[in-house]
């Protein structure tokens, strides 16, 4: 096996073990060595595949984003009326969110760290979910070309959908809500007017 292979395994398997100190620690107490040590692996080891903790989080939260956008993207080409895509997008996102929990909560803490230390948090969140968006709008357009959906703002069903992901992160996370099926029956009520 190649050394660039071998790294990368190495690598996904410190970003997992980084993620448990993460959830179990918060963003600020998680340090350097509490990784090392998960890990089970010297500092020095750590510096050869990360800078430092914050690098680690944000590859943290990348691969998370990136595997719910392939379960989107699979969701979304998945056979059947527009509608139900929808529904079946919107209860993929919040089982999603429920599950996710505490690394929604500690992602919620690092940006509410970042928002005081003077950080642009809203660009740092759109850089994560535009492709999301995307995929929901591509969604609401091939509706409305079939003549499955209302002619109507594709922007606006896409913020209504991203405000209601936007409530269940903030049900989860910060009120420690982990049932989020009255937000899918409000997804399911507004998916239901769209219908032509």
């Amino acid at each position: 096996m190649s050394v660039t292979v071998e790294h990368e395994k190495r690598r996904k398997e410190i970003l997992e073990s980084a993620l448990d100190v993460f959830v179990e620690e918060g963003y600020a107490d998680t340090t350097f060595q509490k990784i090392a040590d998960r890990c089970g692996i010297t500092r020095t080891i750590l510096y050869l595949y990360f800078k430092n903790k914050r690098e680690i989080f944000m590859f943290s939260i990348k691969r998370f984003t990136e595997k719910l956008e392939e379960e989107i993207r699979a969701a979304a080409v998945a056979p059947g009326p527009s509608y139900d895509t929808l529904v079946r997008l919107s209860s993929l996102v919040m089982t999603r969110c429920a599950e996710q929990a505490k690394l929604l909560s500690v992602i919620v803490g690092y940006l509410e760290h970042s928002r005081k230390s003077g950080g642009d948090i809203g660009d740092k969140v759109r850089r994560r979910t535009i492709r999301m968006r995307h995929i929901i709008s591509g969604v609401v357009i091939a509706g409305q070309k079939r003549g499955e959906l209302k002619k109507v703002s594709v922007g606006a069903v896409s913020d209504f959908f991203y405000g209601l992901m936007e409530a269940a992160i903030f049900r989860v996370a910060v009120l420690g809500m982990l049932d989020t099926s009255d937000l899918e029956a409000a997804m399911r009520l507004f998916f239901e007017g769209l219908k032509a």
